[in-house]
């Protein structure tokens, strides 16, 4: 048997006219909104607030911020601004090194400082003057 496996379900219906169902709802809310704003404020004050929700409506109906709805950045914000924030900071005060009453610890560090071979910078120059010279005589 063969079964028709569904394609582009990430992408939402197109129900109302252009818009989906979501679109839709945002758009007929803030109408709704702008409508009562309208009715019950005076003029000026009136325009200001219908302009404001509808660039917020708006907003919400058709911008998409990495490809994902604005609400979910809406979403992301308040609950960043208005959640619990930690910061945990801790000064080391204490630059003392950490003390040994064995011997033999002792002697073991040191001998391993003493291992590592220290270059002052004169020899460092050395160094690297013949490695440079090395690669120009073998080309």
């Amino acid at each position: 048997m063969r079964f028709q496996v569904p394609q582009f379900i990430n992408i939402e219906d197109k129900i109302f006219g252009p818009f989906t169902a979501k679109q839709f709802v945002y758009l007929a809310g803030g109408a709704g909104l702008c409508y009562m704003i309208y009715k019950f404020l005076p003029f000026f004050i009136a325009v200001i607030l219908i302009i404001l929700v509808t660039a917020f409506v708006a907003s919400l109906a058709f911008i998409k911020i990495n490809n994902k709805p604005f609400i979910f950045t809406l979403e992301a914000a308040v609950k960043y601004f208005f959640g619990s924030k930690l910061y945990l900071w801790r000064k080391n005060t204490d630059n003392k090194q950490p003390t040994t009453n064995n011997k033999q610890e002792d002697a073991r560090s040191l001998e391993a400082s003493d291992i590592a071979p220290r270059l002052s910078e004169s020899k460092l120059k050395e160094l690297t003057w013949s490695l440079d010279v090395k690669k120009e005589i073998k080309r």
